[in-house]
């Protein structure tokens, strides 16, 4: 809980299911996620006093297994987790259930070569991932927030598991009337988020385009958007700046195969359609021709050519609002507590 993203915002919907609940996290930053989690809640790891480790996290990797598996849960009979690699390797009291939210299988298992060749030496990914491969199977039960993701579950665990949808929270966003002439592209700037596609897609296309995020990519992404006009990249910005940034957009842009992806639905809770790589999450969070469209190659040729012939005018915000309600926070905690409490 060290930064701001899809996955934390949804772990702070599970934890408002649970308010009386203690929080145990590796890493906590209340600069960063204060008002998504109530400090008083959360239990940091050991690793939480690394210096500089909240700036570093990434390079704490080894190291997150044995922080977790160090929890104490004695006198606990039910632990609910969220994770994308490490929370389902906690160790539980005998007679405890935990059930695991999985936002995706861990990236170091499924997309090997992209770690090997970000600079992670080659027998410590290996290492990590046969840790991963055991951690998935004890978990009492396992969740997916999408189709998507517990396909990935079944494939690389050999297990079942009940899909969830991520919640959208529908109260940071009002309908907008998308007459900024631009489109947006806001995420973690991530390479697997595939943002210089959509920089390039909108180079070919010369149409205006909007990066709001920040994160380790965003060195090399300024470096492809250069000095060009289409381009503007915001860096971070707080949830009144990316609402508006929405609501006056065009359209949301997904270049990415994303696990689950919030953006479609955020988009669509700001009343704007998105435009997605056809593939991953956003098959099951955008309606093609209702709430969004697609584009079938991930090029940015393919990206750019929907981009020049896409019209806004088309989609109704009252049915994109209408859809997004769909993924509202009340139904994800409704279904959370019957799906833990249909495993005790």
């Amino acid at each position: 809980m060290n930064q701001r993203g899809g996955a934390e915002r949804v772990f702070a919907h599970i934890a408002r299911a649970y308010p009386d609940a203690p929080i145990f996290t590796a890493l906590y930053d209340a600069r960063a996620t204060g008002d998504l989690v109530d400090a008083r809640r959360v239990h940091a790891s050991y690793l939480n006093r690394v210096p500089g480790s909240s700036r570093f996290f990434r390079y704490l990797a080894p190291f997150y297994p044995r922080a977790f598996e160090s929890f104490d849960f004695s006198g606990f009979d039910t632990i609910v987790s969220s994770t994308t690699a490490w929370a389902k390797g906690i160790r539980v009291p005998p007679g405890a259930i935990h059930v695991c939210y999985v936002n995706t299988v861990s990236r170091f298992v499924f997309a090997y070569d992209d770690y090997v060749g970000s600079g992670l030496a080659r027998p410590l990914v290996r290492r990590l991932a046969d840790w991963d491969r055991r951690a998935a199977m004890l978990p009492t039960r396992l969740i997916a927030n999408s189709r998507n993701v517990a396909d990935r579950i079944m494939r690389y665990y050999g297990r079942e598991s009940t899909v969830l949808h991520c919640p959208v929270d529908l109260d940071r966003f009002t309908p907008g009337k998308g007459e900024g002439n631009y489109f947006i592209a806001a995420s973690r700037l991530l390479p697997y988020k595939r943002i210089d596609l959509a920089i390039r897609a909108a180079q070919i296309a010369q149409v205006p385009l909007v990066v709001a995020g920040t994160g380790p990519d965003e060195k090399r992404l300024r470096s492809i958007a250069g000095d060009s006009p289409w381009i503007r990249m915001t860096g971070y910005i707080g949830d009144q700046e990316l609402n508006e940034l929405l609501g006056n957009a065009l359209a949301a842009v997904v270049p990415g195969e994303e696990d689950f992806g919030l953006v479609p639905l955020e988009a669509a809770a700001a009343g704007r359609p998105a435009i997605a790589f056809r593939a991953g999450g956003a098959l099951e969070t955008i309606v093609e021709g209702v709430t969004g469209t697609f584009f079938d190659e991930p090029s940015p040729e393919a990206l750019a050519r929907v981009m020049q012939r896409f019209d806004s005018r088309s989609f109704d915000p009252a049915a994109l609002r209408a859809h997004a309600e769909k993924f509202s926070p009340q139904l994800f905690i409704a279904r959370l507590r019957e799906i833990v409490e249909e495993t005790r």
